[in-house]
């Protein structure tokens, strides 16, 4: 049911319903409770007792009448109804309707967007507010502004808020304030304000050059006419709407209460900041001042330091010194002991190679029957294929040597 209402909320919020009252009843708690119909259907309304309070007449069943609110959806039974927020004798119907189409009109330039508007300055320097010299609206805001912010300065732009020559009225006030601001810096946010009253008394600010106006505005600007069931197109193109022209000066200005006391508390957290500063800055002095102690006593210290770092130097050297004399000793004891050892191993090995070498010897094979053959170049021949038939070798024997004739392999028979 929620998604329902808001899909109600955003797609055709607010809403102008004009039909019959049917069904009127007011409860004990002051809301009043009917049905608008026409002669193709009705739709359940609740008239909630804060608005019910500003009715000028006093609605009656059978009366026909013009209806401006939201739509809802009445989650326990699952109903639409409307939520009205003024009600009143139908005639007024077709100035609401224009103000539906001047808000789509403005709404399609872009004007109404959410990403444009501005956030209020957090401490203004001054503020200006256009309204009625006459106006209760300026005697509530001036009397807001000097209980809450006595300090600032504000600066009234003078303009008619009603009749046909208030929306021009207004638009000269803007931009007398629009170029102060640019020249001197003056109304570093703007308030526009005016009291309650009917559709056609709050007109002038629906007026679409006037809103184009409020939208080009170079400080962030507050609209705050009417009661808070009251909307007027100057109210969606502002950087922020107020309820009441009071709401709009509270608004802009924080209770100087509320700074004087926002003071305090940081006065209060640096006072506590810069003790424990100081405090712990005074324990690591007094860290330091024990470390460091005399100069007498450091100078003692390190003396005796440089003192034990001597001995041991020294110690360390004689016993370096020491213990190596005694290597030398041992060394002298063992040396022809190890030179004899040393001698014997490499007369072992070289025993070794001559027996090895002797059994390379080429005299023993010959000694076996063998014979070696050379060429009359003297190179060895180790194949048959390196001579031929009628050549002359030589071969060497165990005790000498031969001179031979290679034959040409017998035929067999």
């Amino acid at each position: 049911m929620r998604a329902v209402a808001d899909t109600l909320a955003a797609r055709f919020n607010p809403v102008a319903v004009r039909g019959e009252i049917s069904g009127f009843s007011r409860a004990a708690s002051g809301h009043c409770y009917f049905s608008l119909k026409d002669e193709t259907g009705q739709v359940r309304c609740a008239l909630f007792r804060r608005s019910a309070e500003q009715l000028t007449f006093a609605p009656r069943d059978g009366q026909l009448v013009q209806a401006r609110g939201k739509l809802d959806v009445y989650g326990a039974r699952g109903e639409l109804q409307l939520i009205v927020d003024t009600l009143q004798p139908a005639g007024q119907g077709a100035l609401f309707e224009q103000f539906l189409r001047l808000k789509a009109e403005l709404e399609a330039e872009g004007l109404f967007e959410a990403a444009r508007k501005r956030t209020l300055p957090i401490q203004p320097r001054s503020i200006g507010v256009v309204t009625s010299l006459g106006a209760a609206a300026l005697r509530d805001v001036v009397t807001t502004l000097q209980r809450r912010v006595p300090h600032l300065p504000v600066v009234i732009y003078p303009a008619s808020v009603q009749g046909t020559q208030a929306p021009a009225e207004l638009c000269a006030a803007l931009q007398t304030a629009y170029r102060r601001h640019a020249e001197t810096g003056e109304s570093e946010v703007l308030l526009l304000v005016r009291g309650g009253g009917s559709l056609e008394d709050l007109w002038s600010f629906n007026d679409p050059g006037l809103v184009r106006l409020i939208a080009r505005s170079p400080m962030p600007l507050i609209c705050g006419v009417g009661h808070e069931t009251d909307f007027t197109l100057a109210d969606f193109v502002a950087d922020l709407r107020a309820p009441t022209p009071t709401a709009a000066a509270e608004l802009c200005a924080p209770a100087r209460e509320q700074r004087l006391g926002e003071l305090d508390y940081l006065q209060e957290r640096l006072g506590e900041a810069v003790f424990s500063i100081v405090d712990q800055q005074g324990q690591r002095l007094d860290r330091l001042a024990q470390r460091l102690g005399r100069p007498s006593a450091r100078l003692h210290d390190n003396q005796q330091q440089l003192s034990r770092l001597q001995h041991r130097l020294q110690t360390g050297w004689l016993l370096g010194s020491q213990q190596r004399r005694n290597r030398l000793r041992v060394l002298e004891d063992q040396l022809p002991s190890a030179l004899q050892r040393s001698l014997k191993r490499q007369q072992e090995r070289l025993h070794r190679c001559e027996l090895s070498l002797g059994l390379l010897d080429p005299q023993l094979v010959l000694e076996r029957g063998y014979a070696f053959l050379t060429d009359t170049q003297g190179l060895a021949v180790t194949r048959a294929a390196q001579v031929e038939a009628g050549q002359a070798l030589t071969a060497t024997l165990a005790d000498g040597t031969l001179d031979v004739r290679v034959e040409p392999p017998a035929q067999r028979p």
